[in-house]
């Protein structure tokens, strides 16, 4: 049985409230005020428990037919019908869960009406306890509604160098609003260093063909600095990756201790990770923050203390007009739902929604609805709709 409710809007103390001079391109640090400010009037939500699935990470509609699918960390894809019918995919990838690592995201290709091509991201064991992030394309066919299949799945794309570790696989996919593009973040790896190696693919931000080749065009390859998928790099752990509604590409991030990152993704620009932060490593020892190092590219909007993001999408539905636009951010740590508007002045943090648990993933609805994933075991998948 669904379960509405409505959730009173529990606004936690707001990020540089109203301070557009310290959340815009200046790259500081913006530290949590002791004022709140209320989000728009339409951001007040009417919540209903749509299902609960174990350890969700990623969610995405399928075209056409509003069936919510989502991943499972320890390895499933199952899915939602509109009509409250649930399901499970075969034909999935074995993934090296443990840690940070499992299955990762899901996306239907831009031109998914023609083709069925799926994509999915998973962390994948290599030789001697080493793992590495891996992106594949298959075609979706399903015998009926309960039961679907993945046809043809093959890697295209994987994150090199496999590493030691279970951690920062990143993963995210997001295509081109042309349809041309694949881009998928890829994480550190937890090793820091690779982030600034132009020849490794960790700590970067790729381009792909459809087809999981390098895009021609990556301004680092054609300056023969790096690899020839690579888009950018600098980045420590991208858990959101999305484009607006103008073609700008978002990249959210986790920093080390401080310093969650809202980026601007440019092609060809360095975002500074390991080099520069506006956090510390862990147990305090100092980095040098971006405004020291201007060479490197600033964050649009920092943290501190931080958000522990888990997913973000760019608002553009008519439920919520106020909404429209925004990005809206899966709080894990936070336990909150975050609105972050993406001014011309800079982003700045708008409101919290305290929902009592670490949010994993965000979908909209093919009906302007936001869906949200709580994080860990028996995690419920919310449908906010106005109040």
């Amino acid at each position: 049985m669904h379960i509405t409710r409505l959730l009173l809007p529990a606004f936690i103390a707001l990020a540089s409230c109203g301070v557009p001079s310290s959340a815009g391109g200046s790259g500081q640090a913006v530290e949590n005020a002791d004022q709140t400010e209320a989000g728009d009037p339409g951001t007040q939500f009417a919540v209903q428990e749509m299902a609960r699935f174990d350890e969700p990470w990623a969610m995405a509609f399928e075209p056409g037919t509003g069936t919510l699918f989502v991943t499972e960390k320890s390895g499933a894809l199952k899915f939602l019908t509109a009509d409250g019918q649930r399901g499970s995919v075969s034909g999935v990838p074995i993934v090296a869960y443990g840690g940070q690592g499992g299955f990762g995201d899901i996306a239907f290709a831009p031109d998914y009406a023609a083709s069925r091509a799926i994509y999915l991201s998973w962390a994948e064991a290599g030789r001697g306890n080493l793992r590495g992030a891996a992106v594949g394309r298959g075609t979706l066919s399903c015998e009926s509604d309960t039961a679907c299949t993945i046809k043809d799945l093959r890697v295209i794309w994987r994150q090199m160098p496999k590493v030691s570790g279970q951690g920062h696989y990143s993963h995210r996919l997001a295509f081109a609003p042309d349809g041309q593009y694949l881009f998928v973040a890829s994480g550190d790896r937890q090793k820091m260093d690779p982030a600034q190696d132009p020849q490794s693919t960790l700590g970067k931000i790729v381009r792909l063909n459809l087809d999981g080749t390098p895009a021609a065009g990556n301004p680092l390859a054609d300056e023969n600095v790096a690899l020839p998928e690579v888009w950018t790099m600098g980045h420590r752990n991208i858990l959101g990756l999305a484009f607006d509604g103008q073609g700008q590409l978002w990249g959210l991030e986790h920093g080390p201790q401080g310093g969650d990152e809202l980026n601007r993704i440019k092609p060809g620009k360095n975002y500074g990770w390991p080099v520069v932060s506006n956090g510390d490593h862990y147990g305090g020892q100092p980095i040098p923050n971006h405004a020291e190092r201007p060479e490197f590219a600033p964050p649009a909007i920092s943290w501190n203390p931080v958000i522990a993001p888990g997913d973000m999408l760019i608002y553009s539905g008519a439920q919520f007009p106020g909404l429209q636009g925004h990005a809206l951010i899966a709080g894990l740590k936070t336990q909150a739902l975050i609105d972050v508007s993406l001014d011309s002045d800079g982003p700045v943090e708008r409101a919290r929604y305290d929902f009592g648990r670490g949010l994993r993933a965000l979908a909209q609805g093919p009906d302007g609805s936001i869906w949200v994933a709580e994080n860990g075991k028996n995690a419920r998948i919310l449908r906010l709709t106005p109040r």
